[in-house]
């Protein structure tokens, strides 16, 4: 496995390889590596002849009271996890070389980026479509790789790439789960035992729902409620928001509901902000036995 903290020597590596007509796979980190990385990883290796992971903590991403300084970092744990789990080649950027003296541009999504996270983090996603433009631009994958545990930033990248005809396909990879359901994230470190044992009524509201969806139930404002009534129980969880919208703008789903639904939430465990979804597909497989 290669690393480089230079982009211009990370561009020269891939250019013969390219060259040579290898595929490139990309997974975007912000370091803090867990298995939701690796199977990211394991997906790029499975479809890609070569696979291309960052680590760059991304300061423009956070807002003012938030937790850039406090976010987990341990480079050569990173490393070795990415060695191991088949990485060909690790860039590091250092701020000054992604935000060089001067820097001005930012790339804006006013519509999907002001919705959900982006009401509750303004800019955020600015940040997000900024850095991950800059790095498509820099490794020209063929394909890049992302969690749909991150619903949301998804979108917005998909929307980006789209808008700015960017020549990469963009692949979600189902959301990595511990065994208690809770999907994992690098900020899982922040909880303590309480708090991650409160933390998993998330995924019970999200699990609730589904099933609700899969008996035929379509109408969001009875799926909401239903999220809604699982997540009060938790004293120790403050709710932002429990949504269902629609999958491709992410606007509140119509009355009557979809066939295809996201369910998204955010909330906040002690400390800890925690997101997590589940695509919903309206189906009825119990049949109506009266």
């Amino acid at each position: 496995m290669r690393t480089f903290t230079q982009i211009s020597a990370l561009r020269t590596y891939l250019r013969g390889l390219r060259l040579e007509g290898k595929e490139i796979g990309f997974v975007p980190t912000m370091g803090a590596l867990h298995e939701g990385h690796l199977s990211l990883v394991q997906r790029a290796a499975r479809d890609c002849d070569l696979v291309v992971l960052s680590i760059y903590v991304n300061p423009r991403q956070f807002g003012p009271n938030e937790d850039f300084e406090a976010y987990p970092r341990d480079l050569q744990r990173d490393l070795q996890m990415a060695s191991s789990a088949g990485v060909d080649a690790v860039l590091i950027p250092t701020n000054e070389e992604m935000y060089p003296n001067g820097y001005q541009t930012v790339v804006q999504l006013p519509e999907l980026g002001s919705l959900l996270d982006g009401t509750h983090r303004p800019g955020h996603f600015d940040g997000v479509a900024t850095v991950v433009c800059k790095l498509l631009n820099i490794v020209q994958p063929d394909r890049a790789f992302f969690g749909q545990k991150d619903y949301q930033q998804l979108r917005v990248i998909e929307q980006m790439v789209l808008d700015l005809n960017l020549p990469c396909k963009i692949v979600m990879a189902p959301t990595v789960r511990a065994e208690d359901g809770l999907a994992l994230s690098s900020r899982n470190s922040y909880l303590n035992d309480k708090e991650r044992l409160a933390a998993t009524v998330i995924h019970r509201s999200l699990c609730a729902v589904v099933e609700l969806t899969v008996r035929g139930e379509k109408r969001p404002k009875v799926l909401e409620e239903c999220m809604r009534e699982i997540l009060e129980t938790e004293p120790l969880l403050k709710l932002q928001y429990a949504t269902i919208a629609t999958p491709e703008t992410l606007q509140p789903a119509p009355e009557e509901g979809l066939e295809r639904m996201v369910a998204l939430v955010a909330a906040h465990v002690g400390r800890t902000r925690l997101i997590d979804n589940e695509v919903l597909v309206a189906e009825t497989r119990f049949k109506d036995l009266s």
